[in-house]
This record gives structure tokens, sequence and C-alpha cells, in this order.
């Protein structure tokens, strides 16, 4: 059985996609995947690895069985290359705005703004998500945690309301801004 705890770091995610591109049918139209949470900042080298790649675009199945030959060639679990992300999509999510990490004519990879992924990771925070909300807050392009903390109102406008967002958001800026944690 695969190791379910094996590190992905930016260059092996790269490496790992390449071989995914070249294993999908060369007549087949270009698969598009979005890259978002860990995945994104390790293969920006704003964190070491992460255990999956998640996506916000569905995965069809032959970009899953293109991942699957991948995964028993290096021996990783057969959801590294996962579309679990979707579901926690921004209803204000643009794909224009992505950046193109890899363009092959089998398969695009996109990453996602910054922004968004900071949205995203404010949706269910973990211990992890709170160190990546630090490490990309300079990242962002919002003009202050209060504006962060509407845009994600917007972008996820089923989530409950919750009055101290902006001075949660105001804390990771704090601790974004400070000296000491980058040593």
């Amino acid at each position: 059985m695969p190791d379910t705890h094996i590190p992905l770091d930016g260059a092996k995610i790269r490496a790992f996609m390449h071989e995914v591109a070249e294993e999908l049918p060369i007549s087949a139209a270009q698969r598009t995947v979005i890259v978002v949470g860990g995945a994104l900042l390790a293969w920006n080298q704003l964190r070491d690895s992460t255990r999956d790649v998640d996506s916000v675009t569905p995965i069809d199945e032959d970009l899953r069985a293109a991942a699957g030959v991948v995964a028993a060639r290096h021996d990783l679990i057969p959801t590294w290359l996962n579309d679990a992300a979707a579901a926690f999509r921004p209803v204000t999510f643009n794909e224009r705005q992505c950046t193109v990490l890899l363009e092959d004519p089998r398969l695009r990879v996109l990453g996602a703004p910054f922004t968004q992924v900071f949205l995203m990771k404010l949706y269910r925070v973990t211990a992890q998500d709170y160190d990546d909300l630090i490490r990309i807050w300079p990242l962002c392009t919002f003009d202050s945690p209060k504006q962060a903390a509407d845009l994600f109102f917007e972008a996820y406008p089923h989530a409950p309301e919750d009055e101290h967002l902006a001075q949660f958001i105001a804390e990771i800026a704090k601790q974004a801004s400070d000296p000491v944690r980058h040593q």
C-alpha cells in the first residue's frame, strides 16, 4: 500500500504534473487543473511540502487515470491529485486571474490567485492553514483586514456572520509583518 505521508515539495509536484501530462492521450482536449492550498504554496516555495495536490477544477476520468499511473510509479496515494477543493471554491473565483504554472498541449496547470487561496483557507482554518495564511498575507491584494473579511463574506455568502473575522485577519496581518517570525 502506498505511503500516505510522502512529502510533495514544489520540485516533485512540478515533475509529477509533467508526468501526468505525458500520460494523457495526445489527441484529447487540453485539461486544466487549478492548483490551490498547500500544493500552490509548495510550488512557489512558500512551504516545504504538502501531502497532495488540490484542484478547484473537476478531475475527469482520463486525468484521474493519468494521475493514477504517476501515483503507482512513485508510490503515492491514489488521490495525490484531487478535486476535493472544488467544494470550497469561492463564488467570486475568476479563472482569468490565475497564473500559468505549466503549459502542455495535454495539460494546463494554473495557480489560483493568493487572494482567493487566502479566502479559501480562511473558510476552515486548521493550524497548518493559519501558518499558510500568515505566509501568503503579504502576497494578497487586500487593502485591509476589513476588506479581506468583506471579500470573504462575498466569496462565501452562505458562511455564518462573524463579527470578529476582521480582527482575526488583522492578527494574521500583524504576524505576517513581524520580522522575528521570518527568521
